[in-house]
């Protein structure tokens, strides 16, 4: 990078940190317009001037090789992406209605990765398809999750590949060719998974401290069913308006320290309002040492799809700490609008040349707008100083013709 492109990086960065929310979104259009600068060379140019502790994320240390298969095995398809951005991108259209999504899930400037994304494409299909009557209500439906981990990784990998199965098996034996009682479902179902994690062979000493929490969209086309458990969030935007399909699990939320305390618990402000002490929020899978104060419940929230459903974000804590839902929202519009571009491959990148998804008609190398909007929310959440692991899941929700 050249003198000049250096010092226009490390002004962006400077500039960049002290936006203001009201005009983040025309601060981020005119980032990703600065030519041979791109958000990445930016976030290099900010980790330099970091300890070496808190930049580690930023350089190389993505999470190791098979985190890159936690969104499944749905055979999308995968790009090397540039240095210090993004560890995981894909992007996929599905038959018939054609969702498109896109997934950026990074370490950020933690030492380890603990987040996991799971993208489970017609993870139900229609009772018609296994030969059952269709008393309405239960079609083909894709499953996306987010996994933020503590303590270690071993139970946000664990959901990644499980809990999807235990809601098909759930749907299957509750359905019965009508509509699907979402909120029993994902109830058992994550109750199960917590069960299996903290009594079944992985119930071990070292388990007992490790734990996840989980935001899982179940998206059919005709509704979008949203179960949480923690302090992950699921956000949609209808007609520009963001709207909070989930209510983190915060140990200071007044209904949840009622339940902590009413359990024979304490919320204590340490370093924040942690359970004990201990724990930063008040519901998760695992954590068997803080029950029965920490619970698997997750709250679920059935939408019926509408013509002004635009997309649905799903994010760990690591976005949201730093970013509100209404500036995530704005971004993600631009971007799938087209407002808005960031340079998403770097020249010494290597994309597939045989892939028709990875190149334009000029043959530079492109991304989903999807997962432009994922990568833009997370470059976005380390300039603005997000400490953790942070892990975006942008999924289109417009009827394409």
């Amino acid at each position: 990078m050249t003198m000049a492109a250096a010092g226009a990086a490390s002004a962006l960065f400077r500039w960049f940190s002290k936006m203001v929310e009201d005009d983040e979104v025309g601060a981020c259009q005119k980032t990703m317009s600065l030519g041979s600068v791109s958000c990445g060379e930016a976030m290099e140019q900010a980790g330099r001037r970091m300890s070496p502790s808190c930049c580690s994320g930023l350089s190389c240390e993505f999470s190791a090789t098979e985190e890159a298969e936690s969104a499944g095995s749905d055979g999308a398809e995968h790009e090397e992406v540039p240095r210090g951005v993004v560890d995981r991108r894909r992007n996929e259209a599905a038959a018939g209605w054609r969702l498109k999504y896109g997934v950026v899930s990074i370490i950020g400037r933690r030492r380890e990765m603990e987040d996991a994304v799971a993208v489970q494409k017609r993870f139900v299909k229609s009772l018609t398809e296994r030969g059952r009557s269709s008393g309405g209500g239960v079609g083909d439906y894709d499953f996306f999750a987010v996994f933020d981990g503590h303590g270690g990784s071993n139970v946000a990998r664990f959901c990644r590949e499980r809990l999807h199965e235990v809601v098909a098996e759930e749907v299957a034996a509750s359905a019965g060719g009508r509509v699907v009682n979402w909120e029993q479902v994902m109830a058992g179902s994550f109750g199960k998974v917590d069960e299996e994690v903290n009594c079944g062979e992985m119930a071990t000493d070292k388990m007992k401290t490790i734990g996840s929490t989980a935001v899982v969209a179940v998206v059919g086309e005709e509704e979008v069913v949203v179960a949480n458990c923690g302090d992950s969030r699921a956000v949609i935007c209808r007609s520009g308006v963001a709207v909070a399909l989930s209510t983190d699990h915060k140990p200071n939320r007044p209904d949840e320290r009622e339940r902590v305390e009413a359990a024979g618990g304490r919320v204590i402000n340490w370093n924040g309002f942690r359970v004990l002490g201990v724990l930063a929020t008040s519901r998760s899978i695992g954590d068997h040492y803080l029950k029965p104060f920490i619970i698997s419940e997750p709250e679920v929230a059935v939408c019926e799809r509408t013509s002004k459903d635009e997309f649905l974000i799903l994010a760990s804590d690591g976005l949201w700490d730093v970013i509100t839902n209404e500036v995530a929202c704005q971004v993600t519009r631009q971007c799938l609008y087209g407002r808005l571009k960031r340079r998403s491959l770097d020249k010494d990148s290597n994309p597939d040349p045989n892939s028709p998804s990875s190149q334009d008609k000029l043959g530079n190398a492109t991304v989903s707008r999807a997962t432009e909007a994922a990568a833009s929310l997370a470059e976005l959440a380390i300039a603005r100083g997000s400490k953790d692991n942070i892990s975006v899941v942008v999924i289109e929700l417009r009827r394409r013709k």
